[in-house]
């Protein structure tokens, strides 16, 4: 018995009832195992390694964002074998978090041996118990979804480009005259400005908060990559992955979200990232890498992270030290090193040519078929890398296969100040430019180390030069160069209304001897920029980024192809000059992926003077010019390569003649309809006009009555019968036949 202290009352505490005060305070323990998650597919090991092995288990799953710590894992042991089991187990602090791990790390490439295979601790309860009734899904409604293509399906076989002005960015239709039009139009469409993918499937937006991907025809969001405040963005060629960098280092807050697509902890620090499109997820995070003379001058070369043509492994060089290569989608490193060079100062990788995916096709489909082929070496990518001088070594540029990392060439090289890489397009030729100083150090001048690559030893050629080299170009899927160099004693610090005089020059390679030979030197120009036709053949020399010179020269490479095969002419006798035109202050210029059409454009980025952009046949004639303030970006949308066969290719050039009567047809019929859209405006005019008179004569004679005034009295004139005859007289000023040849 107890007092409580009221009235002397007693109590027995047996008696009194605390169900609802140990209801509202009682403290509910979580005693299911959804928080726990089984991991298959896990290496395995001994004790001795069984640290380094949790802890990387355990940065992996971090930098998905999903932190655990190493002493939330547990590995069941084989005692008798001394091993591991292959699975462990993983403990989070809730169901969520392990929800988060399970949906981002499923599937995951732990290494090239391992993936992982994740289920929920409570699904093998679940899984023992399964009802064998079996219950028909309902079916789902389809809902078609829209081809990220389709603007190749035009049935007028329009090209399409986007401009960026102010804050507008539009897509527009390119073609006839009366073709052309604005496919889609979008104010405040980005922050920076835009980009296309290499196939032109996305267009790329960059934000503030990060980069968006729009494509289809409706121009809906794609895919998104939350990458605050980025600066450059770089697609892979397959379009599968994107990298992007921002010069701020990347900040994860407090409580921020997290998963695949967002940065970790471990993230932070980083400039640069990548991604896959497909999912969204972030592969992974690396810090800029500057050329060697300092963080200080931020030298930071773009792309900073090299593809390879089949999108299975990007290159990273670290200034002076080494070349990394990592292997996706797991980015991990290949073979668990980077490749060691002293000096090492910058790679490419060889392009993959049209043979190159011929020959990939084929022993594909005889694999599939079971009859692999032998005889052949199974295509392997290569690049090429340059070192300077060291001490007593020479400066040297190698040529390696990858990933077997064999070394294939290597070429010494004296007095070297500079180098640059430049495959051609198809992986046929290397030319590495080098420029060199004299002994005295005084001068510059330029070699040309050319490799052929597909020849037996990779034999190199030298062409030796005399002056300064400022641009170089491949003709794409050519055997031609062309290259401008200069002697002005400018060239180095150009003064204002300075214009530096060049020479361009075009070389070829001369089946008969193997080397390549100068075939035609244009002196006394003030071009600074080379720019070849997708197609090859046409050229524009254009004198880019002056206040006082903006000339574009069109040339013609084999204009007198055909003369020059059966007559035997001179060597560059087929070199044509189509014509000469001016855009002033042009910032930029770009072909089409035609061939047939370029772009120049001035924009607002570099100057305020006549911003706008400007369309031009490859003769060089003004088809459309537009002079727009405030105007910023012009760019083509690219084409992905062609679907047609070799064969198919062929069967199309063979019959040219027939397509061209039919699109001959079709260019009378849209003139013939412009024409006539001509007389109808002229003759509605005519009609106002007259309309107009008759009314004004009736004011007035409406006046004059009123005033009392007697209304001028009507001239009559004679009329005479007239028969009034159209002749249209059809005149042939000009036809030129041309025969494409690949």
């Amino acid at each position: 018995m107890a007092s409580n202290g009221v009235n002397g009352a007693f109590h027995d505490d047996e008696e009194i009832d605390y169900s609802d005060i140990e209801a509202k305070y009682q403290v509910e323990y979580d005693e299911s195992f959804d928080n726990i998650l089984v991991v298959d597919g896990v290496p395995i090991i001994d004790k001795a390694k069984l640290e380094k092995l949790l802890q990387k288990i355990a940065k992996d799953f971090s930098r998905k964002g999903c932190p655990i710590k190493p002493d939330n894992i547990t590995v069941p042991w084989n005692d008798a074998a001394g091993k591991s089991k292959g699975y462990l187990f993983m403990e989070f602090s809730n169901a969520d978090d392990a929800a988060r791990a399970l949906l981002t790390m499923n599937g995951h490439a732990f290494d090239a041996k391992h993936t992982f295979l994740i289920n929920r601790f409570t699904d093998f309860e679940r899984y023992l118990n399964v009802d064998e009734t079996y219950h028909e899904p309902a079916p789902e409604e389809y809902k078609a979804k829209e081809h990220l293509r389709a603007w190749l399906g035009d049935p007028q076989g329009r090209d399409q480009y986007a401009t960026y002005r102010g804050d507008d960015v539009e897509v527009h239709w390119h073609g006839k005259p009366s073709q052309c039009e604005v496919a889609y139009s979008k104010p405040n469409w980005t922050d920076l400005y835009v980009s296309w993918s290499p196939m032109g499937t996305f267009m790329a937006t960059l934000h503030r908060q990060g980069v968006r991907l729009w494509g289809g025809t409706s121009w809906e969001p794609q895919q998104r990559f939350a990458h605050p405040l980025v600066k450059l963005i770089d697609f892979s060629p397959n379009e599968q992955y994107v990298v992007t960098w921002s010069f701020d280092p990347i900040v994860v807050r407090e409580g921020a979200e997290q998963g695949p697509q967002y940065f970790s902890p471990e993230d932070e620090g980083n400039n640069i990232a990548v991604w896959d499109i497909r999912t969204g997820h972030l592969l992974r995070t690396f810090p800029s890498a500057y050329a060697e003379g300092g963080e200080e001058k931020k030298q930071m070369p773009w792309p900073a992270l090299k593809w390879s043509p089949d999108d299975k492994f990007v290159g990273r060089v670290t200034p002076g030290q080494q070349i990394s290569v990592y292997e996706l989608p797991g980015m991990h490193l290949q073979g668990k090193k980077s490749i060691k060079i002293e000096g090492v100062v910058d790679f490419e990788w060889r392009p993959m040519g049209d043979k190159d995916r011929e020959d990939m096709e084929k022993e594909n489909k005889a694999a599939a078929n079971g009859t692999p082929i032998k005889s052949k070496k199974a295509w392997e990518n290569m690049l090429a890398y340059w070192t300077p001088e060291v001490q007593n070594q020479p400066a040297r540029v190698t040529l390696s296969s990858f990933p077997s990392r064999e070394i294939l060439r290597q070429k010494n090289l004296f007095n070297v100040t500079e180098c640059k890489l430049y495959w051609q397009n198809q992986g046929d030729f290397l030319c590495v430019k080098v420029d060199r100083h004299t002994k005295t150090k005084k001068s510059i001048f330029c070699n040309l180390e050319i490799f052929r690559v597909r020849e037996k030893d990779y034999p190199v050629e030298i062409v030796e030069l005399k002056d300064t080299v400022t641009d170089f170009s491949w003709e794409p899927k050519g055997e031609r160069f062309a290259l401008v160099s200069s002697s002005d004693p400018n060239l180095g610090n150009p003064g204002p209304g300075i214009t530096i005089k060049t020479d361009v020059s075009f070389y070829q390679l001369d089946r008969t001897k193997g080397d390549f030979k100068p075939l035609k030197t244009l002196p006394a120009r003030t071009s600074n920029t080379v720019r070849w036709s997708p197609r090859g053949r046409h050229v524009v020399l254009a004198t880019v980024g002056s206040s006082s010179k903006s000339e574009l020269e069109f040339w013609d490479l084999d204009f007198t192809a055909d003369e020059t095969r059966r007559e035997g002419a001179p060597w560059g006798t087929g070199i044509q000059h189509l014509g000469t035109a001016d855009h002033y202050a042009l910032t930029d210029a770009e072909w089409d992926p035609s061939g047939r059409y370029l772009a120049t454009s001035a924009s607002a980025w570099r100057h305020t003077l006549e911003n706008g952009y400007a369309i031009w046949d490859f003769r060089g004639q003004e088809l459309e010019k537009h002079i727009l303030d405030r105007f910023k970006q012009f760019l083509w949308r690219p084409r992905p390569p062609t679907l047609l066969t070799k064969e198919q290719q062929r069967q199309i050039r063979r019959n040219l003649k027939e397509y061209s009567r039919v699109f001959d047809e079709e260019d009378a019929a849209e003139e013939s309809n412009v024409s006539a859209e001509l007389i109808a405006h002229r003759k509605r005019l005519v009609d106002e006009w007259n309309a107009w008179r008759v009314r004004c004569k009736e004011e007035v004679a409406e006046e004059r009555r009123k005033s009392g005034k007697k209304s001028e009295p009507a001239k009559e004139k004679a009329v005479e019968e007239k028969e009034e005859i159209e002749l249209w007289i059809d005149e042939v000023i000009e036809q030129i036949e041309e025969e494409i040849v690949e």
